[in-house]
């Protein structure tokens, strides 16, 4: 018999479990894909299992959360690996009450075992093109922040002109992306491996000129003001660019977001400081006036 606090824990544990069957079994349906479709009905079934497991103690039936449908839009939208580790990440709170109910219930651990091994385990199977292809769009956003943002950096100490700024930083952008894309075409042709030489041409390409963009962007809107705040609004683009795109990568990879977050961050300024620093050097001793 549980008293009150620790029903009122089991319940709630109990809820989630139903929510997540009902998202991984409608998740199911929606791809088309027989090997993700094989994975989600597994999971979808720990899932009840758990949630029979905690109604032998409360002999109560619970419905379904409306909140958690939030990460089924998300996996439709961001992808099935991305929507369900996000919602994996949630249940932090879940580990802490698993710890503090096998005190009372012993049966309840290998629910943990199958929450931090068996499901983790079928996610990491679950096939994604967009996660296959994820380096070749490391390679077009990351390449595009270094080169860009130095360029960015450059131009505005030469030119001191938003529009000149955008206009040279949209054709450099443009060729650059060009010329990654073919490299990553020929670089996957030779390398021994299913992906595609042009769907990796493709990602690469279309994440260089996506970026090269955004950077460009404050250009454009700010142009009325000095090129030195765009060039400002262009950083602040830029770190939250690597802010948006390493959490996803940090979640749908499960890797740590700390250490790539900074590290990239850290490289993309570091390299527009300097090329601002030889745009200024170049400036004065060129005597240049644009």
């Amino acid at each position: 018999m549980l008293d009150k606090q620790t029903e009122k824990l089991v319940l709630h544990a109990q809820k989630n479990e139903i929510t997540e069957y009902h998202i991984y079994k409608k998740l199911a349906k929606s791809t088309k894909d027989p090997h993700n479709q094989k994975i989600l009905n597994q999971i979808a079934e720990d899932e009840l299992k758990h949630y029979s497991f905690w109604n032998q103690y409360t002999q109560r039936e619970v419905s379904p959360s409306r909140k958690k449908w939030f990460y089924y839009f998300i996996a439709r939208i961001f992808g099935l690996t991305f929507g369900i580790r996000l919602m994996e990440l949630g249940e932090g709170q879940a580990q802490v009450f698993y710890t503090t109910i096998t005190k009372l219930i012993p049966e309840a651990q290998s629910i943990i075992e199958d929450e931090e091994a068996h499901e983790k385990e079928l996610i990491s199977l679950i096939d994604e093109e967009l996660l296959d292809y994820i380096g070749s769009v490391v390679l077009g956003l990351n390449d595009a922040l270094v080169e860009l943002t130095g360029a960015l950096a450059g131009l505005t100490l030469a030119f001191q002109n938003a529009q000149l700024i955008a206009l040279a930083g949209l054709i450099t952008g443009i060729a650059a992306s060009l010329s990654m894309a073919a490299s990553e075409y020929l670089a996957t042709k030779e390398e021994q491996t299913t992906k595609n030489p042009l769907k990796a041409a493709i990602y690469t390409g279309i994440a260089y000129v996506a970026t090269v963009f955004f950077l460009i962007l404050p250009y454009l809107i700010f142009s009325n003001q000095s090129p030195l705040v765009c060039l400002a609004i262009t950083l602040i683009n830029a770190i939250l660019i690597v802010l948006v795109f390493t959490f996803y990568i940090s979640v749908a990879k499960d890797l740590s977001f700390k250490k790539r977050f900074s590290e990239i961050v850290g490289i993309s300024l570091g390299v527009a400081s300097l090329t601002f620093i030889i745009g200024l050097v170049v400036r004065s001793v060129l005597n240049i006036d644009i």
